[in-house]
């Protein structure tokens, strides 16, 4: 599903081009503190979303997605501020709650297969991995995607798909059907690569596509007026001052 968006998210990034005054004015985030509780409940949703994926609190499964969320997302957020603090001198507030999203996705396609240590080093290396996408993987590639859906969701997408391939530990997946479960392995590995690059491919072209004809039908970009002036004005009416 990350994968998926971030992908989607860089196409339609691309195929748009750059908000005017990108790389010349400051287009920062318009309110930190509304980012702030938006990540939070995020943080929080989440556990419903990667727990609740157990259908039942019994076994323990669900128990265990839950700890393996809230390990990872914790453990993104400080490598992302270390990065950050080596990379530009100091940490930030944006970035603890970039480096906690990027944890969460991370963990989402291992949730329910790792224990806490697995997912303590997914999380670590995918606030490093976010970090990287969202900085230096964007100004090399020179596209302007404002929420970093690439380079969060996409990159830390893969990263936790690719991770689940060796850590993954089988008794936590069992079934009547498979009582080994699906353990970490070469051959897991190779698996999630393939579906990985599977769903970037299917996603690039499908994106595009649909980009292609909602841009003939509707058209994709505002005037230059309306975008200046502010999308919640020009098309709502209306905007939080």
């Amino acid at each position: 599903m990350h994968i998926n968006a971030g992908v989607a998210g860089l196409v339609a990034a691309i195929v748009l081009g750059k908000r005017i005054g990108y790389g010349s004015e400051n287009l920062s985030p318009y309110n930190l503190g509304f980012a702030v509780i938006g990540a939070a409940l995020l943080w929080v949703g989440w556990f419903g979303f990667n727990a609740g994926s157990a259908l039942g609190s019994s076994g323990g499964r669900a128990g265990m997605a839950m700890l393996v969320t809230q390990i990872a997302a914790a453990g993104a957020v400080l490598s992302w501020l270390a990065a950050e603090w080596i990379g530009k001198g100091k940490p930030s507030v944006l970035g603890a709650i970039s480096g906690a999203v990027a944890g969460l996705v991370a963990i989402t396609p291992a949730a329910g297969f790792v224990l806490p240590g697995s997912a303590l080093i997914i999380g670590l290396v995918a606030g490093v991995a976010g970090y990287w996408g969202a900085t230096a993987l964007k100004r090399a590639l020179k596209y302007d995607d404002s929420l970093d859906a690439f380079g969060v969701h996409g990159i830390c997408g893969i990263v936790g798909a690719l991770l689940v391939g060796f850590l993954a530990y089988g008794p936590l997946s069992a079934t009547t059907a498979l009582p080994e479960g699906s353990s970490g392995g070469m051959e897991q590995f190779i698996r999630q690569v393939i579906a990985v690059a599977a769903t970037m491919a299917y996603t690039a072209v499908a994106t595009w596509i649909l980009l292609k004809i909602t841009d003939v039908i509707v058209g994709l970009r505002v005037t230059e007026e309306e975008e200046r002036e502010g999308l919640d004005v020009a098309l709502h009416g209306e905007r939080i001052n």
